[in-house]
């Protein structure tokens, strides 16, 4: 299934190639109103009056993004000190930052309770230590289910064979250290996996969560957590994750628990890829085209420490070719495309059909919004790429600068 993103007018009023040459190669192109789109989606899911979506920031925190998430009436959840400050950067208040922390540190959790921010724990030892350092505080508890889901094992973050949450079995010890520390639950919370297309899966643990949640007679919420995924093999017409259906169920569940648990209160999920992944498209050029015993390799300015999901999850992402000149063959071929890393696994694409690809054509990465930039290094002393916004009236913004070779050194000290 073709696509060609740059007809739709993804890129606004500039072709892919202007912006590379304003802004360099490679670069993260983000679309406004893709991105306002699917908050509106989220917004408008369910019925039940109560219902928060938390974007989870860690897909992606540039500033300037959050602030358009912001606008559109999303809250947050994060996961670091880093992450809390970057949120109230973007204009956040405390009371819209849920913080859901896992095997931090005392310093760490101090500076969640002085910003004010409402904390979830993971385990019995961080309840604890939170009740040290804030007796008598409010707290939510993060619980796993027994099971898990997710597209890759790395990312599944419930069941038998994961560093996260309470084991359900350990609610005893929770209301135990619940009372040493006069703590009040005001939370419980879950995450199973990420990138579910079908709602299944997400149900049965909400349902899991909520019997858990009967435990406790005075919670103020209960979060169903994320996962919310997003078709990336768009050539296999893939359907996307059905949004109202899903909504037609959580409503039932709700109204059915707040009738039985007898009073109403907020429940919230936490979608951090649906947020921003179709929203960016990572732009690079093709270097290289080589044959090696019988293979043809594409290589491209795109190494993994631009986008690190191919190497370390075995994730696909759609590729689009951008003919220099608009010069259009026609011809198809088999190529795998990599990166400039010195490192075997520097693979993007393996084994793909495309059109025919040369020198200095470009290439664009689809659906690379979410865990893309965040997860960029400087590795083999490569400069992380610039981030553009482009904006609903087709012109373009720089919301991140490319990294320069000061930045590369700035924190280095060297031997007198």
């Amino acid at each position: 299934m073709e696509y060609n993103l740059r007809e739709e007018g993804f890129y606004g009023n500039m072709e892919p190639e202007q912006i590379t040459e304003m802004y360099g190669s490679p670069v993260y192109v983000y679309n406004e109103e893709t991105l306002r789109s699917r908050c509106r989606e989220l917004k408008k899911m369910v019925r039940y009056p109560h219902f928060v979506i938390d974007y989870s920031i860690k897909a992606n925190f540039n500033p300037a993004l959050l602030q358009i998430v912001k606008e559109e009436g999303l809250e947050v959840d994060v996961m670091s000190p880093g992450e809390i400050y970057l949120a109230k950067m973007a204009g956040y208040e405390a009371n819209e930052i849920f913080y859901i922390c896992n095997n931090v540190s005392e310093q760490e959790m101090r500076y969640a309770i002085e910003a004010g921010v409402t904390t979830s724990v993971d385990s019995l030892s961080q309840l604890e230590q939170y009740g040290r350092l804030n007796p008598g505080g409010k707290v939510a508890v993060r619980l796993n289910p027994g099971y898990g889901a997710g597209h890759h094992q790395k990312v599944i973050t419930a069941g038998k064979k994961t560093k996260f949450g309470i084991d359900v079995e350990m609610l005893p010890e929770v209301k135990a250290v619940l009372a040493r520390y006069s703590l009040k639950l005001v939370g419980v919370n879950q995450h199973i996996g990420s990138l579910f297309l079908e709602k299944e899966q997400y149900l049965k643990s909400v349902d899991s969560l909520l019997e858990c949640a009967k435990e406790f007679s005075d919670l103020e919420f209960v979060d169903f957590g994320g996962g919310f995924g997003i078709a990336y093999h768009k050539e296999n017409q893939i359907q996307r994750l059905d949004l109202a259906d899903l909504g037609k169920s959580l409503d039932e569940i709700m109204y059915r628990f707040v009738k039985e648990y007898g009073k109403e209160i907020t429940f919230r999920a936490e979608p951090g890829r649906y947020v921003t992944a179709e929203s960016s498209v990572l732009l690079g050029t093709v270097n290289t085209v080589k044959t090696n015993h019988g293979k043809k390799y594409i290589g491209t300015d795109i190494g993994f420490n631009v986008l690190m999901r191919p190497v370390l999850y075995d994730s696909y992402h759609e590729i689009e070719v951008y003919e220099k000149n608009r010069k259009v063959t026609g011809k198809r071929e088999t190529v795998t495309i990599v990166g400039n890393i010195c490192e075997s696994g520097d693979i993007l694409a393996k084994d793909r059909e495309l059109p025919h690809i040369e020198e200095k054509d470009m290439i664009g990465v689809l659906d690379a919004g979410a865990y893309g930039h965040v997860m960029s290094s400087n590795y083999n002393g490569r400069l992380r790429p610039a981030e553009v916004l482009v904006k609903r009236d087709g012109e373009n913004c720089l919301i991140r600068k490319r990294d320069t070779l000061d930045d590369l050194v700035k924190n280095y000290v060297l031997l007198p």
